[in-house]
């Protein structure tokens, strides 16, 4: 017979393990060596025991082995320690897998929690492009939203799935935004092209009548009607990017043509109209040269033959002829009040209205100062002051009367 601390080989060679209880159970007989050789046999049993276990603590610590997969794993080492046909601690062994057990169920709890915030944290964030979704479906800033949609959705793929529920409404939501935005933008630049087919046929009608107008040599009228066309291609809007370009070079190389023409012939014009306006301004030299008026017919009759050969000269420029024009135009100003003095002069009734104004002025002048002197004879100062005064008054009309009779000649 042979016994070590947890087990004993009996005469018979049966083999017992000693249980946590104090009692012990028979896990297997030996009859091929010594009691020794039998223990050592089942010792080694149980250290191939010790060392699965080792293992699976290691698998459990090191590793991401799921809770399920370890439960699954203890509940085979458990089964084995409890039918084991071993000698050693069976008991420690069992209170190794309860304490493994008590991790595996910890790690469970752990990576529930972390799985619950990881998806509190995903619902959150695919709650955040939802509603960063539906506002971008409102935009008109058509390639920055699509831009971004895009980018949303790639971010929504990298998001972890919620429960099937949550993770198809928040989706639904998603996909809904992206479609109104996709239909609002297929709708605007559907209406966008349709405005653009309208501009390129407007544009077309205006090309065709610039080109009509290049050759026109009629440049006032055409030049206005240049600029109304000009008005009317801006009101028009945009065409297609393929026709645009094309329309413009066309409606643009017409006004060139039209207006290179016209700069052509304005530019002889003012070669020539530049030589008037040197003949224009001699004689505008000569007519100034008649003012002072000293005598009016000989001045009036140079006057015309100097007018006369100024309408012979023909257009000056129109930046130049205000003051050109304003020269000759104070000359005759000058001839004409000249001819309305000589008038006021010669003219008879008017002569004879002033002569008896200014008998009738000298006379109640002469009057009032007998009366004055006849006042301060008797000593009324007070009445030859106050004739006094009137005869100032008197004076002054007189005066004036007698400078317009001088006017006449008188």
């Amino acid at each position: 017979m042979s016994s070590d601390p947890w087990g004993r080989v009996d005469e018979t060679g049966t083999v017992y393990v000693r249980t946590a209880d104090g009692g012990e159970r028979v896990v297997g007989s030996w009859q091929a060596g010594s009691p020794d050789e039998a223990l050592a046999y089942f010792e080694r049993k149980y250290d191939g025991l010790v060392v699965e276990i080792g293992l699976l603590e290691r698998r459990v610590k090191t590793t991401d082995l799921s809770a399920k997969d370890a439960m699954t794993a203890v509940d085979h080492l458990r089964q084995q320690v409890d039918e084991a046909h071993a000698v050693g601690d069976l008991d420690a062994l069992s209170k190794r897998l309860d304490k493994l057990v008590e991790t595996v169920e910890a790690r469970r709890e752990e990576r529930k929690a972390q799985k619950a915030k990881q998806s509190d944290e995903a619902r959150h964030a695919k709650e955040a492009l939802v509603v960063e979704a539906e506002e971008l479906a409102q935009s008109e800033q058509w390639r920055v939203a699509g831009e971004r949609l895009r980018a949303l959705v790639d971010t929504w793929k990298g998001l972890p799935r919620l429960d099937r529920k949550s993770d198809d409404e928040l989706w639904h939501r998603f996909s809904h935004a992206r479609s109104a935005f996709s239909k609002r933008r297929k709708a605007h630049f559907a209406s966008l092209d349709a405005q653009r087919e309208e501009a390129r046929k407007a544009k077309e009608k205006l090309v065709a009548e610039a080109e009509a107008l290049s050759n026109s040599t009629d440049w006032g009228p055409t030049s206005a009607r240049y600029r109304e066309l000009m008005a009317d291609w801006r009101a028009a809007g945009r065409a297609q990017r393929e026709h645009e370009d094309d329309l413009w070079n066309r409606f643009r190389g017409a006004q060139d043509v039209f207006f290179a023409a016209r700069s052509s012939v304005f530019a002889e014009r003012d070669a020539e109209q530049g030589e008037n306006l040197k003949l224009k301004e001699e004689l505008a030299d000569e007519a100034e040269k008649l003012v002072p008026v000293t005598d009016l017919k000989a001045a009036r009759a140079a006057f015309r033959s100097i007018n006369e050969r100024w309408e012979a000269i023909g257009h000056v420029p129109r930046d130049a002829r205000p003051k050109v024009e304003g020269r000759m135009q104070a000359v005759e100003r000058a001839l004409q009040e000249s001819e309305e003095a000589e008038w006021r002069r010669t003219n008879p009734e008017a002569r004879a209205r002033a002569e008896g104004l200014t008998g009738q002025l000298q006379a109640a002048v002469d009057k009032l100062t007998e009366q004055i002197e006849k006042a301060r004879a008797a000593g009324n100062n007070a009445k030859a002051d106050k004739l006094q005064k009137e005869l100032d008054g008197r004076q002054a009309l007189l005066d004036q009367a007698l400078k317009g009779l001088h006017e006449f000649g008188g």
